[in-house]
């Protein structure tokens, strides 16, 4: 026997009619806090085990979901924004994102950045469902390829461009947050995945375990040794702390090279070996690698006072 259809307040509506937009697509949604980006499901540490979580703690991806019934039920209790489970819709959605300083007025966003990539592959902007972010960036809408298990990305295919798949979610169109709206700027169409990123996006074959050897280099006792420790910390670093290691890896040992107690060039050699080790692409390690030894050479202290 089919529920009774709650009834919706005004405020709600907008919101109700975002989730059952996307959902006619074949998006899978949850909702998210009013007014922001956050899922407003509990966490596990506060789950009650009743309902959906009654045979444990069940997560937003899996409860997101494409029901009109079950969409109707949640919008129904508040003006929550929409999030998108990007893995169980079959997406993968490319986000091209704002420079977070805005004193960088002169620095690429990731849409030139993205638009650079692929006039130099040799390919046109794909003219894929797309939407304008809170910030003014873009989400690129693609079906994911497949039989391919696609994960989120950050920065492998280039400065200030991630990516949503499995593990990840977008803010639906229709949503809005304080710095601004999400707004559909195309049809509803999203297009296949192109081919040439399929190849950027391919994870690396990890290779097999055994000691990390870095290369042979001169420096201080004390830079090669932060070096050494630093390195072997990325490479045992788990799958989903491993960018995050990298980056935070290469920050520390930066102020040696800023110091000039060890080359750049060495460093960068080393942390690529133990970031592709760790399953990471080479674009991926590069591109965490030179941003964090840029940002360590802008604010490191001198050598006395650190």
């Amino acid at each position: 026997m089919t529920q009774p259809i709650p009834s919706v307040s005004l405020e709600c509506l907008p919101m109700l009619a975002a989730a059952l937009t996307a959902a006619e697509h074949g998006w899978h949604v949850f909702p998210l806090r009013p007014g922001a980006k956050r899922p407003a499901l509990h966490g596990e540490t506060a789950c009650p085990r009743t309902g959906q979580c009654a045979g444990g703690h069940v997560k937003w991806e899996q409860r997101a979901t494409t029901d009109p019934d079950r969409i109707h039920a949640a919008w129904s209790t508040g003006p929550f924004n929409v999030g998108i489970a990007t893995g169980p819709s079959g997406l993968l959605v490319v986000d091209l994102d704002k420079p977070k300083d805005k004193g960088s007025s002169d620095a690429p966003d990731g849409a030139a950045t993205f638009g650079a990539l692929c006039e130099r592959s040799g390919h046109a902007v794909p003219d894929t469902y797309r939407v304008r972010t809170a910030s003014g960036g873009r989400h690129l809408y693609f079906t994911a390829p497949p039989n391919t298990r696609m994960t989120n990305t950050a920065g492998t295919i280039g400065e200030l461009i991630d990516t949503r798949a499995w593990g990840g979610y977008v803010v639906a169109a229709g949503s809005t947050t304080p710095t601004g709206a999400y707004e559909s700027l195309s049809g509803s169409v999203a297009l296949p995945l192109p081919e040439w990123m399929q190849t950027i996006l391919k994870p690396a074959p990890k290779p097999p375990a055994g000691p990390l050897r870095l290369p042979a280099a001169d420096g201080s006792r004390a830079a090669l040794a932060a070096l050494d420790a630093e390195c072997r910390i990325v490479a045992g670093a788990p799958e989903s702390q491993r960018n995050t290691t990298l980056n935070r890896s290469a920050f520390k040992v930066g102020r040696f090279v800023a110091w000039g107690d060890i080359a750049r060039h060495v460093v960068e050699e080393a942390f690529q070996g133990a970031g592709e080790s760790s399953g990471l692409t080479p674009a991926e390690c590069r591109t965490t690698i030179r941003s964090a030894l840029d940002s360590s050479a802008r604010t490191v202290r001198p050598r006395e006072v650190a």
